[in-house]
């Protein structure tokens, strides 16, 4: 039976449409500027103004990128960082929101205020870096790690997930004699699999981002990921054009550096996210609506 729609359902539906093709194309429009723009020549790039399509095709940009070999091993340190950085703190979020799922722990509502004062209060920047020094983080991998290990706000999402896993399931597996690491990795974690999805994507994009801690902690260039490798570049790049200014004309110039480099550091989560992207969508929505 086909139900007649009213005229405020379709001025609700035409505006709804409007507004996401609107926005759609304010989202759109920058990101074809920048990958037309990165794949243009110097001149094209000097005359400003939008670029929907390149002009002056050119690889330059991105030849200046990857002209430096030790751009690869930037690349398998964002990559290691990443994927370490997500599994750990996936697993050790999951740990400790199984835990305080449970009603019967004892000190549950101590530990539950402790997560949330992480929420609001840090130590600060100095006494953070001093904290580094003294564990002997300094110029070592696992910073990419181990101070990343821990979000509250991760815990409590999955803390919600843990709670809605029916306590029969649970009490079955306990009478056929599985232990609690039994029933929190064969039982718990399966069945939140979007909510891990979920939590993974946001930190591995986060990790995959991140500048500010090889920034602070990192003076060893051989533990630089892309992100730090990639500022070296532009760096350098605007240097060279200051230097070559009114001797020689640039196939090159630090905006080209800059667009490329937004390119490549971009590719490889858009290439990621549509292989979680229904893990994703299924994490938000699951327990959006109570029965």
């Amino acid at each position: 039976m086909k139900t007649k729609k009213f005229t405020g359902d379709r001025i609700f539906d035409f505006v709804n449409v409007t507004v996401i093709l609107l926005i759609t194309i304010i989202i759109l429009v920058p990101l074809l500027n920048v990958l037309a723009s990165s794949f243009s020549g110097s001149t094209a790039l000097a005359e400003g103004g939008f670029i929907f399509f390149p002009k002056e095709w050119s690889l330059d940009n991105y030849r200046a990128v990857f002209k430096d070999t030790s751009i690869w091993k930037a690349f398998f340190i964002s990559v290691a960082k990443t994927v370490i950085g997500v599994v750990t703190h996936v697993f050790f979020c999951a740990m400790v929101a199984f835990a305080l799922s449970k009603k019967d722990l004892r000190g549950r509502k101590l530990y539950t205020v402790m997560g949330i004062i992480t929420m609001f209060f840090s130590g600060g920047m100095i006494p953070t870096y001093l904290l580094m020094k003294q564990l002997g983080l300094l110029n070592n991998f696992m910073v990419y790690i181990l101070p990343q290990l821990f979000s509250y706000y991760d815990v409590v999402i999955l803390m919600n997930f843990f709670r809605q896993i029916p306590a029969s399931l649970e009490e079955s597996a306990q009478i056929d004699g599985a232990g609690v690491w039994k029933i929190f990795l064969s039982i718990a974690m399966p069945l939140s699999k979007p909510a891990l999805a979920t939590i993974a994507l946001f930190n591995g994009v986060y990790q995959w981002n991140d500048f500010m801690t090889a920034k602070l902690y990192m003076t060893n260039k051989d533990l630089y990921p892309v992100q730090m490798k990639l500022y070296e570049i532009i760096v350098q790049q605007q240097a060279q054009s200051m230097n070559s200014i009114g001797n020689v004309a640039l196939s090159t110039t630090s905006k080209g550096i800059q667009l490329a480099t937004i390119v490549v550091t971009t590719v490889p989560i858009i290439i990621i996210y549509p292989l979680l992207q229904k893990h994703f969508v299924s994490g938000m929505m699951l327990g959006a609506v109570k029965e």
